[in-house]
């Protein structure tokens, strides 16, 4: 939709544009997801001592999930669905012990409220520290724009049938995301101590995984631990496959890549190699992706959310409704590009690469 507001070539340019936006959040989503599970691998207590390197890890995970994707794409999905089906059911217990300990522990949510007004008196003040610390939620949202890529595949009856299942699909991601993004806020902010989220913390970057070892013990933490490792490099599965969707359908059309791009297996090689280089640029370190990850997801979701704007300008008063939205997640984009700039320099690189390698391709043709 975005692009028919630009004539002929401005239309294609602002389609790349966006493909290297979607290309950095979707990079970024396979090598931030494999470093977390690499994460989790090396500070589990039974992992072995040859295995304790982030990088090698983190390389391993990538290479098992290309060879998976080169084996078969329905194989990949396939996977991954048991996975996260098995990763839902242990999150939802470690939830609700926590909740249960929180019920058993009220003083705990009067600590918290002590510590907030001691330190921001002021709710005006907490406010306003809030608007300024609501883009970090971004990374909530992880996951939910792979899910949006990939709406082309499903399948229906007829378009009818197809947009009814898509609705289904939107609808249900956003409750359980919604479900557990707030649960599990809660639980982890109440229960762990703030010196554990810190650089080299045990909550840092595995929080939920804290609080089952903490509260179920060693053997169901690692169960868990298993399972988030598992989840985590599969997570670069709706990734690659978001990828394997946008880039076929879109470059090839526009005349601005080769016919072998239309081939799932040299796709994957390519994405794979970039991540791998991604990867060793940043050393396999999540905080130094997250911003990088941050601007491609909400790029991503600002204008899709500009694009229902639009659409629904004529529908009467709800389109102050799509509006409000839109300006949401702009303000969220542009404080999170001004206090994380690398994340639209990196951004930046991808766009370039994608419109060279796009224009080079169809003057070689």
């Amino acid at each position: 939709m975005l692009e028919n507001l630009f004539p002929k070539w401005g239309g294609k340019a602002f389609v790349l544009v966006l493909l290297g936006f979607a290309s950095t959040d979707f990079i970024i989503t396979m090598t931030l997801s494999a470093a977390d599970a690499a994460s989790h691998f090396i500070h589990n207590p039974f992992a072995p001592h040859w295995l304790s390197n982030q990088m090698v890890v983190t390389l391993l995970l990538l290479a098992v999930l290309g060879g998976i994707f080169l084996k078969g794409f329905k194989e990949a999905i396939g996977i991954a669905v048991v996975l996260v089906g098995i990763y839902l059911i242990l999150n939802a217990i470690v939830t609700v012990v926590a909740l249960n300990a929180l019920l058993r522990h009220p003083d705990a949510f009067s600590n918290w409220k002590h510590a907030v007004l001691t330190k921001h008196p002021s709710v005006l003040g907490i406010l306003g520290l809030s608007l300024i610390l609501f883009p970090e939620l971004a990374l909530g949202l992880s996951g939910f724009e792979t899910g949006v890529a990939v709406m082309p595949l499903i399948r229906g009856k007829d378009m009818t049938d197809r947009i009814r299942n898509t609705r289904k699909l939107l609808s249900t991601a956003a409750i359980i995301m919604s479900v557990f993004l707030m649960a599990t806020s809660v639980v982890t902010s109440l229960l762990i101590p703030a010196r554990e989220f810190a650089e080299g913390g045990a909550a840092n970057s595995r929080a939920m995984a804290y609080l089952a070892h903490q509260y179920l013990g060693s053997a169901f933490g690692t169960v868990y631990d298993v399972s988030t490792i598992l989840i985590l490099a599969f997570a670069g599965a709706s990734a690659m496959a978001g990828l394997l969707n946008l880039i076929p359908r879109y470059l090839p059309r526009l005349g601005m890549a080769p016919e072998w791009a239309l081939a799932s297996r040299p796709l994957v090689l390519v994405f794979m190699g970039i991540a791998v280089l991604v990867t060793v640029l940043f050393r396999a370190n999540v905080d130094a992706q997250g911003g990088a990850y941050a601007t491609g997801v909400l790029v991503l979701i600002t204008s899709a959310a500009f694009a229902v704007t639009l659409h629904m300008w004529h529908k009467g008063s709800i389109r102050y409704v799509f509006l409000f939205i839109t300006v949401i997640f702009s303000y969220t984009t542009m404080l999170n590009i001004f206090e994380r700039p690398e994340g639209l320099k990196i951004s930046s690189l991808f766009i370039l690469a994608i419109i060279a390698s796009s224009l080079l391709s169809r003057a070689m043709r």
